[in-house]
């Protein structure tokens, strides 16, 4: 069932009406009424489970949307993590709020798992499941097999936000309204089709004989390689996104490999995955925006990357989370295979330049 979803997520990327289903079936893994997508940038879009949509309908046009401090929370967290209500009020403060008490309690809601997501382009995502309130508060087992499909569910909401959650009419109008380099890839690594902005990055890719295509960025070539070779064998462990680095060894932008999937391929024809190159400039810090950007990292490899970024030691690292130093160099080891990166000193390396030349 797990594969059949993640295909499933995947083709919502550019078939935005399969997300009420999608939704449903994500909802249920945490025993949960229903599944909403919020994505904003100059505008607000958003699509639900159909068994929630007619209160959330309301929840936008009546102003309560404006009025919950939900989203804001989940947008302030640096962990690519789901969170629930529990990691950021008390339940003296729950009761009071008066979105819960005067809105979501009224309509058998009230206990939620959301995940934020912010991107350098300007897009804000935000996905959440909504329990019924008689149910009781999303348990930490529910939390865990959502994160197990997060980074699936953010590579394809990216697209849908790019797109505004409307369906294009084929693969020039698909990559014209992403707005970002964008190609359309064949199993072998042949090109399909590619956006004009792709075609303008000479600097990052390389346009070969017989229409293929390879990174100047050797390591991220390589990870390009590994990510289509396990969407053919349908890996569940792989790495899908990835930075890209200038000749400086600089990451200018964070590569993903989106598979097309079922009914996509009414939009992208015979293509087997969509590789879109996001930039990481960003007037946000530096580091945390590469790590928000590598949806691949779970949480606890996300602390660990962070921690290396501020100069902590491993040793320090596991104090700090009160857990095994093995533990903890287990998720250095993951973290240096998802961003290319050979040596501790080399990630640290990594995040350090980008602090010392994005715009602040």
């Amino acid at each position: 069932m797990q594969t059949d979803l993640v295909d499933r997520i995947y083709e919502c990327s550019v078939v935005p009406e399969a997300w009420p289903a999608v939704l449903d079936d994500v909802a249920a893994l945490a025993n949960a009424t229903g599944g909403l997508l919020f994505s904003a940038h100059k505008a607000l879009n958003w699509t639900a489970s159909e068994s929630v949509s007619d209160v959330f309908a309301s929840y936008v046009n009546d102003g309560w949307f404006g009025k919950c401090s939900r989203r804001v929370c989940l947008m302030s967290q640096d962990a690519p993590s789901f969170f629930v209500e529990h990691d950021f009020w008390s339940e003296d403060e729950i009761d009071a709020d008066p979105v819960y008490r005067d809105f979501f309690r009224p309509h058998g809601l009230g206990w939620s798992a959301g995940t934020g997501l912010q991107v350098p382009t300007g897009d804000n995502i935000v996905f959440s499941v909504e329990r019924a309130f008689a149910d009781g508060p999303v348990d930490s087992a529910s939390v865990a097999r959502l994160n197990a499909i997060r980074p699936h569910l953010a590579r394809s909401a990216l697209v849908s936000a790019r797109l505004q959650l409307k369906r294009a009419q084929g693969a020039t109008e698909a990559l014209t309204a992403l707005q970002l380099p964008a190609l359309l890839l064949k199993p072998s690594g042949e090109i399909a089709e590619a956006s004009l902005l792709a075609q303008e990055l000479g600097d990052h890719i390389v346009w070969a004989a017989h229409g293929h295509v390879r990174l100047a960025d050797r390591q991220a070539d390589r990870m390009l390689a590994d990510a289509l070779g396990a969407i053919g064998r349908d890996a569940a462990d792989d790495v899908r996104s990835f930075p890209l680095r200038d000749a400086d060894g600089i990451p200018a932008y964070v590569a993903h490999v989106i598979p097309v999937r079922r009914s996509a391929h009414d939009v992208f024809g015979d293509s087997f995955a969509l590789l879109l190159l996001v930039p990481v400039a960003s007037d946000r810090a530096p580091s945390a925006t590469l790590m928000k950007s590598l949806f691949d990292l779970t949480p606890s490899e996300a602390r660990v990357a962070q921690g290396i970024a501020g100069g902590a030691t491993p040793e320090a690292i596991a104090a700090e989370g009160e857990v095994a130093i093995s533990t903890v160099r287990t998720q250095l080891r993951r973290v240096l295979e998802k961003t290319g990166c050979a040596r501790q000193a080399d990630l640290a390396a990594l995040l350090a330049r980008i602090g010392a030349t994005a715009p602040r």
